[in-house]
């Protein structure tokens, strides 16, 4: 951008983002409600691994795939327990996922938060375990629609994500901020725009 559209944009910018600050623009209702349900960035740096764990546990599915195959990642609704790292899903044995698992197989779930805020991808082992304890703790209404035979079923089978290591990403749902930060940056040749925070993480 020239020099002098520069001089002339950058005071009204100022006085706008001035004003908003200040609640000369109050928001709508509908804004004020959207604003409930941002993604917490001053999280996403403090405590990225609590946020993580809430946002997957607050999504209805996922992505899930392993590594180093040809297949696509399939929709899989996750159960997380922060306390051991783990997300367990709900499949069935005669599945090309679950007939594809060996010993050590890896595995990405991809997640993407409800507001289209929060996006994070986490890789962990995959294994397939019967196990009747997390079968009882998570099993509900829409799990049994899809086993004839309930939690009896010779098909059911758990998955549990062994989870080591993820990335995040979290990002301003804020138009004024997106706006407000696309302005900076093309008034500034050594600026790029400030949306969000991406983190890295792993796990033991």
């Amino acid at each position: 951008m020239p020099q002098q559209q520069k001089e002339l944009i950058y005071p009204l910018f100022v006085l706008i983002m001035n004003a908003a600050e200040q609640g000369i623009f109050p928001p709508s209702q509908h804004e004020t409600q959207r604003r409930k349900h941002m993604v917490s960035l001053t999280e996403a740096r403090e405590a990225p691994a609590r946020q993580l764990w809430d946002e997957i546990n607050s999504v209805h599915a996922g992505m899930l795939g392993l590594e180093g195959l040809h297949n696509h990642m399939q929709p899989m609704a996750p159960h997380a327990d922060p306390k051991t790292n783990t997300i367990w899903f709900f499949s069935k044995k005669d599945t090309d996922l679950v007939k594809s698992l060996k010993s050590g197989s890896r595995a990405h779930f991809c997640v993407v938060g409800k507001d289209h805020d929060y996006h994070a991808c986490l890789s962990g082992i995959l294994e397939a375990r019967d196990d009747k304890t997390k079968i009882d703790e998570y099993w509900n209404s829409v799990t049994a629609a899809w086993y004839e035979h309930g939690k009896s079923d010779p098909q059911l089978t758990m998955l549990a994500l062994h989870v080591d290591d993820a990335d995040i990403w979290a990002s301003t749902d804020s138009t004024l901020k997106f706006g407000w930060e696309i302005a900076k940056a093309n008034m500034s040749d050594d600026k790029t725009p400030d949306v969000g925070v991406r983190q890295h993480l792993t796990f033991a």
